[in-house]
């Protein structure tokens, strides 16, 4: 009923990639298109989650593993509710997004990889980090000191480091779209 009242289905958009990718920045701009067609939204990502359900874990792999669990446990709630969830996390390892998968109806969890080069993503992060965690300065962080697992089979695989901005927000859409997750009036 609440998919039929809000005029699209309801998903999850899962960002994964590096830090400074553009996953937040893609997600954000994905979820402003979809308000501009009336889509109820919301965004999930690291800010809003680090410092709430999961401030008592650290960047340990076993943490990570665990803040991964956790969010994957709260689209469950807007999913029901008819919401478009947009959720932008490194979630480096592939098991956690398969488990995280595992909960949604098929089709329900679509896994969106944020391909860009660790170059281009130490140019975009500002606050230094990738050099501080080469200078060993800040550990377990991923791409440098911990694995990242690149998605083998993602639902979409957008180039930040090659593709326009608005082309990545386009892309998503039109892919929205042939999904039938929303769909356009004329």
């Amino acid at each position: 009923m609440r998919r039929q009242q809000n005029k699209h289905n309801s998903v999850v958009l899962w960002f994964t990639g590096f830090s400074g990718s553009g996953k937040s920045t893609l997600a954000h701009l994905v979820e402003e298109k979809l308000h501009q067609l009336d889509c109820r939204t919301v965004t999930i990502g690291s800010d809003n989650i680090r410092h709430g359900l999961c401030n008592d874990l650290d960047f340990s792999d076993e943490s990570r593993k665990e803040n991964i669990r956790r969010i994957g446990e709260v689209p469950i709630l807007f999913i029901e509710s008819g919401v478009i969830v947009l959720t932008a996390f490194i979630s480096p390892y592939k098991q956690n997004r398969d488990n995280t998968r595992a909960l949604f109806s098929n089709g329900d969890f679509i896994e969106i990889f944020v391909k860009c080069s660790i170059s281009v993503c130490e140019d975009r992060v500002t606050k230094g980090m990738y050099q501080k965690a080469r200078a060993n300065k800040i550990k377990h962080f991923t791409g440098v000191s911990s694995p990242y697992e690149e998605p083998e089979s993602p639902d979409l695989t957008i180039n930040t480091d090659k593709e326009a901005l608005n082309e990545s927000v386009e892309k998503k859409l039109c892919f929205l779209i042939r999904r039938r997750v929303i769909t356009i009036e004329n």
